[in-house]
Order: C-alpha cells, then structure tokens, then sequence
C-alpha cells in the first residue's frame, strides 16, 4: 500500500449517529463469503449485518449490508446499508467493491448529507492502490482526480484537510514518474525525449519535492546536447529558488567545468516561462 488506512472509525459512527462503530477495529476478513438467499425482515437483516462488522468480518457485513437494499430497496434502512456496505468492502481490502458502492451511492443520492464521506471513501480506495514509480499510474491518477474532486466539492468538510495532504503525495509520486522515465531516456542518451519530461514536473509539478533534480537534470542534458543558453538557464531558477540545495551545487559545478555561469537568458524556455512556474 501507498499509505496507511483511514485512521480511526468514529467519523463513520457519528456521521450515521450509530455510535457502536466508535471503538471497532476487529481484524480482516479475507476468505470467500458467500450467502444464500432468504427473505427476511429488513431489521433482521440490518442487525446481522452490523454484528459482522463490529466483530471484524467485514466482507459478511458488506454482503449482508447489500441484501438489505437487494431486499428492502425502499425502506429507510437501505441508503444507509449502501453506505456501510461501501465500508465492509473497503475493510476488507476489496476495492473494486467498495468503489461501486459508493458511486451508487453517490448516483442515488447526490444531495444526502453523507455524500462527503462516500466520495472521500472513494478517493482513498484509490490512494491506497497506488503502485511505486516504476509500474503504470493509471491509478495514482484517479487517486489524484477523486481527492482533488473532494477538495472541490466539500472545501469545509471533515475530510478536506486529509485529502489535500493525500493529493499532494498523489502528485508527488506522478511527478517521481515523470523523473523516473526522464532519468531513463537520459541514460539512453535519448536527451530530447528526456528533456521533454523534466519540463513536465516544471510544468506540471512544479510544488513537488521533485523540483529541483528536474532543473538539475535539465542543466546536465542540455549541456551534453550543446545548448548552453537553456543549460545556464536551468541553473539559474535552481539557484534563485534553492540556493543551498545540492542539485544547485552540482549544477553550478557541470557550468563551471566549460567556463560557464548560471544565466536566465531572456530567449530560453525557462526564462519565458519562469513567472509562470515558480
């Protein structure tokens, strides 16, 4: 996993005034679950479904949570169970499940005062997918497009605050991406390719941590391919922005090594577009 799970359970028990989930952390539930068929009373249903999920079988608990909206799909118990269900599922690490549901839920009832919570569940299933830098971000992606979503729509929400700090990791990490090809089509000597994904994290990244190694990088690409203006130009925004940084040491010391200093020329790419990027 990318990072930790959601810490805590209590905003789940206030936000569904169920106030038996406060001090639930049973432990995970991975083997197959599978149940029959039979009609029953959506009250029975219900609270079997919440006996699973406080004594840690979540997966139960999420398929019994179903069948009361399968069963009793218009009663007051359903909306709910279609939350809880989103819930189990993502307890017990099943994703793909815990995605569908919230996204019903979300469909069904855009308006409800818990919607916050489903589309935060659903950015944080994605967030906890998330692969290292060397396998496809297809999914750090849609991590980055739900949490962003969150922010937007729910600015003064409980769940703000984490899904900023989980976004900007998202982003982070697609910028780590961005450096770990960058860095393979330079040792490739394939410069022009490289050089086009050191822009990217400029562009595209420019708050991350990744930062100052793209400048560096495009400073030792551009003087191996001849183009001094752009290399001297590189070393000057990693100088003014990171003074003290390593990467502005090394990048001062590959200028000094052909007689050259950190310069933004007016006509390089960087320095038209340095207003705009840092």
């Amino acid at each position: 996993m990318f990072a930790g799970r959601i810490k805590g359970q209590h905003w789940l028990a206030v936000a569904m005034t169920m106030s038996f989930l406060a001090g639930c952390a049973g432990g995970r539930d991975d083997e197959p679950v599978h149940l029959v068929y039979v009609e029953r009373p959506v009250e029975s249903i219900y609270n079997q479904a919440l006996d699973a999920l406080t004594s840690g079988r979540h997966q139960q608990a999420a398929l019994l949570f179903d069948e009361v909206e399968r069963q009793h799909p218009y009663s007051t118990w359903a909306r709910r169970a279609m939350l809880f269900s989103a819930y189990g599922y993502y307890e017990a690490n099943k994703y793909d499940e815990a995605i569908n549901a919230t996204d019903r839920f979300i469909k069904l009832h855009p308006g409800n005062e818990h919607v916050a919570y489903a589309y935060y569940l659903q950015a944080v299933c994605y967030y906890e997918q998330i692969t290292d830098v060397g396998r496809d971000q297809d999914t750090t992606r849609k991590a980055s497009e739900a949490l962003r979503e969150v922010m937007r729509r729910f600015p003064s929400s409980e769940y703000a605050r984490d899904a900023k700090l989980k976004f900007d990791m998202t982003r982070d990490h697609l910028a780590g991406k961005e450096m770990a090809v960058g860095r393979f089509y330079q040792s490739d000597q394939k410069y022009v390719a490289a050089i086009n994904r050191f822009n990217n994290v400029l562009a595209d990244y420019q708050t991350t941590s990744h930062t100052p190694e793209a400048l560096y990088r495009l400073t030792e690409t551009y003087l191996a391919i001849g183009v001094d203006d752009e290399a001297q130009a590189s070393a000057a925004v990693l100088g003014y922005n990171y003074p003290g940084s390593k990467w502005y040491r090394r990048s001062y010391k590959l200028l000094a090594a052909k007689d050259l200093k950190p310069k933004a020329e007016e006509k390089s790419w960087l320095s038209r577009t340095i207003g705009r990027v840092l």
